[in-house]
């Protein structure tokens, strides 16, 4: 992605300053995923008296797309207890949070955009998707990926250990995937829409200033 002085350089610096500020507007404080500056995190479960059930529960018309569990659940239990480390934490603003990582990180992996998913990823998951973005350019090959609808992202687990939080999503979408060899010929996939369900874990450590919740896993469900 770089090249020779200066030019290339100062545009690369440009093109990530913009990626981190994309990634802070859909992952950042705005979306509910920071406490607000100067504002302490109370001790773990220690949440706004009353609030934890207006947070938990999705606004009627958001039902059936953004979905997140029963308050009583131990899975809400576990939100709940997110919210107490960080008061700002709402698991709708998060899920919206999440969608978008979800379409940056498909669209940066068929690109072959290394920068983008370095910001978005752990160091464990971005070896993995380096690793395919590797071994693709190292056969000529292109990939192709169309996101055409995401139907359903709904909280399926949550843990919380010291400081720690990870939340595993599940997202419904119709995707076109495909691979092409150097000659233009499909070598995977189809120009077929398909449903692809995955689950996707984020984490953050909630002590820290960064904001941003990274992908550690994916899994098909």
């Amino acid at each position: 992605m770089t090249g020779g002085l200066p030019i290339d350089l100062i545009l690369f610096a440009m093109v990530a300053a913009f990626l981190v500020l994309r990634l802070r507007s859909v992952l950042g404080k705005r979306t509910g995923f920071e406490r607000p500056q100067g504002e302490a995190a109370p001790g773990l479960g220690q949440a706004p008296a009353g609030r934890e059930a207006e947070a938990i529960a999705p606004p009627p018309s958001e039902a059936g797309r953004r979905a997140v569990p029963d308050p009583r659940s131990p899975v809400g239990q576990a939100l709940m207890r997110i919210r107490g480390a960080d008061p700002a934490f709402d698991p709708i603003a998060f899920l919206g949070g999440a969608e978008g990582a979800f379409r940056m990180i498909i669209e940066a992996f068929a690109a072959g955009d290394r920068g983008t998913l370095r910001n978005l990823l752990s160091d464990e998951a971005y070896a993995g998707f380096e690793g395919a973005i590797a071994s693709r350019e190292q056969a000529g090959e292109t990939q192709r990926t169309e996101l055409r609808a995401i139907h359903d992202m709904s909280i399926e687990a949550a843990d919380l250990r010291g400081s720690v939080a990870d939340i595993t999503v599940r997202i419904v979408s119709d995707q076109v995937n495909l691979t092409t060899g150097r000659d233009g010929t499909i070598s995977a996939g189809a120009e077929a829409v398909t449903e692809i369900t995955d689950l996707w874990t984020f984490q953050r450590d909630l002590s820290s200033t960064d904001p941003t919740w990274k992908l550690v896993g994916t899994r098909p469900a």
